[in-house]
């Protein structure tokens, strides 16, 4: 019998996002491998940014429903199977191979994996600033009458993740790279791809994850 109360409990909508959450930080570092082309430019943009921008929905959505201490906390956990993840695939890679493992599969697992310091350093760094930065200018910008939602909660959504987004390419690409390659020309590239995205997509993604939570916390005890 479980003795917990059940006010007590945490709210549905946390418990959903914080798993997709959790999820998404490891899944962006497998996906940024490929770098896609954003249609029609022919801007490019390692697709790691895809799983990113549903951190940046969870956590705005998270505060806007939870408050911005719920939404920090979010954050914050969600670089635990991050930095799990980044440790395991360290020991992995350090562990001798099975010799029946078919070898371009072996090769293949290794170059993609056996990625810099640097670059595995500068993720969680940029992940960090990035999203509590994000979360800051999202509940920062919110008016007296935008608690309930409205067009000015997709405004507040595209400002702050484009804001953080940007900030994010600066980061990471001057971390991972900046010494060994000209970085420039790359940082307003990826810059400018994901401030495009940001402004077309996260909007609309706020607005329904926001929908989404009020809905499965419908009937929960306050």
């Amino acid at each position: 019998m479980n003795d917990a109360p059940a006010a007590n409990s945490i709210p549905r909508s946390l418990f959903v996002f914080a798993l997709v959450y959790g999820g998404m930080t490891v899944l962006a570092g497998f996906l940024a491998v490929k770098q896609v082309m954003l249609w029609p430019t022919s801007l490019g943009v390692e697709s790691g940014i895809f799983a990113f921008l549903i951190l940046v929905v969870l956590s705005s959505a998270t505060a806007q429903v939870h408050g911005a201490p719920a939404a920090n906390r979010l954050v914050v956990w969600g670089f635990l199977p991050l930095a799990m993840s980044i440790v395991l695939i360290l020991v992995v890679l350090r562990l001798p191979a099975d010799p029946a493992m078919w070898p371009e599969g072996l090769e293949a697992f290794q170059l993609i994996h056996a990625t810099t310091p640097r670059i595995m350093a500068a993720g969680p760094v940029a992940y960090l600033v990035s999203l509590l930065l994000n979360v800051w200018i999202f509940s920062r910008l919110r008016g007296e009458g935008d608690a309930n939602g409205s067009a000015g909660l997709m405004v507040r959504g595209a400002i702050a993740s484009a804001l953080s987004q940007a900030i994010d390419s600066v980061i990471f690409i001057t971390l991972a790279f900046g010494g060994e390659r000209e970085i420039g020309s790359l940082i307003a590239g990826q810059a400018l791809a994901k401030i495009v995205l940001s402004l077309v997509l996260v909007p609309f993604l706020i607005a329904i994850a926001v929908k989404i939570a009020r809905r499965l916390d419908r009937g929960q005890p306050e």
